[in-house]
C-alpha cells in the first residue's frame, strides 16, 4: 500500500527549471536563439547577449554538450565565420522551462491568498 503524500509536499520544488538554461547568459542565448531560428553568427550573439568572447564561447559549449544548440563553423567572404542554432530537442526544453518559469510567477502572484492558518498550524515562533 502506498503511503499518501501530502498535498503541498514538494510543491516549489520546481523540478522543470532545468539547470543548464537556469543562468542568465545561456537563458540570454536561447531566447536570443529561439526568436531567431536560422541562427546567429558568434558576434551578432556577443552583442545581443553583451557577454564577452570567452564567456560566450563557454556557455555555448554548455549548450552544445546539452544538445540545445549546434554551432557551424565556415567561412564567409573568407573570413571564419561561426553560427549557432537552437536545436528542435532545445527549443522544446525552453519552451518546458518557460512554462515552469510562468508557474513560478503564478504562484507567486497568489503570495498571500492561501489560508495563513493553514499553513502556520504548527509552527511556535522563535526566541531572537
Amino acid at each position: 500500500m502506498k503511503a499518501k503524500v501530502p498535498v503541498n509536499e514538494g510543491r516549489f520544488a520546481y523540478e522543470g527549471l532545468d539547470r543548464v538554461i537556469h543562468e542568465r547568459a545561456r537563458l540570454s542565448v536561447l531566447t536570443s536563439l529561439v526568436t531567431n531560428p536560422k541562427g546567429l553568427t558568434f558576434g551578432d550573439l556577443k552583442q545581443l547577449c553583451s557577454l564577452t568572447d570567452g564567456n560566450l564561447s563557454r556557455h555555448l559549449r554548455v549548450l552544445e554538450r546539452g544538445k540545445m544548440v549546434e554551432i557551424v563553423k565556415g567561412i564567409d567572404r573568407n573570413r571564419p565565420q561561426t553560427v549557432a542554432r537552437i536545436t528542435p530537442s532545445g527549443r522544446k526544453r525552453y519552451l518546458d522551462y518557460l512554462e515552469t518559469l510562468e508557474q513560478v510567477v503564478r504562484d507567486a502572484a497568489k503570495g498571500g491568498e492561501e489560508e495563513p492558518a493553514a499553513l502556520m498550524r504548527g509552527l511556535r515562533p522563535t526566541r531572537a
